[in-house]
């Protein structure tokens, strides 16, 4: 026993110092590339063969093509840098460039993308991107540069909905006593509860094992998420309910963006909105293969009411239009059509 413990605190250790050594290699390489090629570093959480990667390596490809390679994009999958928030942290610091988070997320920093989490505001993925893409999206994007953190663009991420291990999930009742895993989001936490179940914030790598040691009962999340995250191993109910259509946030640290002249930022502004092309496309072909091969490993859909959940959660509408910059953001989005 003590054996085990002591190659644990070992191993521990070591991906601290290789996690340590790679950061302090990031900031030394960033500064020697900076005078001939600049090297942007991008770390996200996602395996490579989610189809938020996917539109990653089409920004890639898009920025070194346009610059001619005097801007490249190092990637670094797979949460190799950390989770989202340390590495948005990371970018703050301009030790790491880039990074995809959820906008969930980034609700830590800037308050105005809680509009993008409160359950059932968009009406479909249509709805959503018409928001996304106006005045409203580009305000959003910007509302984090005073706290070093500039979005590029959004990213579609789907609907989030409830998965679970013993019974399947088709009215609110069914999550009473039931510990779901949510992200460390204030809104995200609120909206489990108030659904009747017992909101449970982790990081989202550490789920799978919470699942397996009956930590949690649940989560909530997207069709490509639940897939390669391997939940869907030990979770055999997925439920349809769509209670928020949070999308994904391209972000770019401050410091690092007042760095590039203007040319620069036009190139890698083209390449992002380029990417978003790239990935909405990549997303709808792989939740259609997904659902097939979720169907083959017995995993069972279900499509509930979702006004029974909608109508639970019109409390949370209430508490944020109390703040009067938030009623007036969220009666333009649902005016919009």
């Amino acid at each position: 026993m003590f054996k085990k413990k002591l190659v644990g605190a070992f191993k521990k250790s070591m991906h601290n110092v290789t996690k340590s050594f790679l950061f302090a290699l990031l900031v030394i390489s960033s500064c020697s590339d900076f005078k001939r090629t600049k090297v942007l570093y991008f770390a996200h959480s996602l395996p490579v063969n989610h189809p938020v990667h996917k539109g990653i390596e089409k920004m890639k490809e898009s920025l070194e093509r346009q610059s001619k390679g005097e801007l490249k994009i190092k990637i670094f999958p797979d949460g190799q840098l950390g989770t989202e928030r340390e590495v948005l942290e990371l970018l703050q610091f301009g030790s790491v460039t880039m990074t995809k988070v959820s906008a969930a997320s980034m609700s830590n920093f800037a308050p105005e993308y809680q509009v993008v989490g409160i359950p059932y505001l968009f009406r479909d993925r249509e709805h959503l991107f018409t928001v996304l893409e106006s005045d409203i999206g580009r305000d959003l994007l910007e509302s984090g540069s005073e706290f070093k953190l500039r979005g590029l663009c959004f990213y579609d991420a789907g609907a989030r909905n409830f998965y679970s291990k013993k019974k399947p999930i088709i009215t609110p009742d069914d999550l009473n006593g039931m510990k779901i895993r949510t992200m460390n989001n204030q809104l995200s936490v609120d909206l489990v509860n108030v659904l009747g179940g017992s909101a449970t914030p982790m990081a989202y790598g550490e789920l799978y094992n919470a699942l397996q040691q009956n930590i949690v009962d649940g989560a909530e999340n997207n069709i490509p998420s639940f897939v390669t995250s391997n939940h869907y191993e030990v979770c055999k109910y997925y439920s349809f309910n769509e209670h928020t259509m949070v999308p994904d946030v391209v972000v770019i640290g401050v410091k690092f963006w007042n760095q590039l002249n203007e040319q620069q930022r036009k190139w890698l502004q083209i390449a992002a909105n380029q990417s978003v092309v790239e990935q909405k496309k990549s997303w709808n072909e792989t939740v259609l293969k997904n659902m097939e091969m979720l169907s083959k490993a017995n995993v069972e859909f279900f499509y509930p009411d979702k006004t029974e959940f909608s109508d639970k959660t019109d409390q949370l509408f209430s508490k944020l239009k109390e703040d009067a910059k938030m009623k007036g953001l969220i009666e333009k989005i649902q005016s919009m059509k």
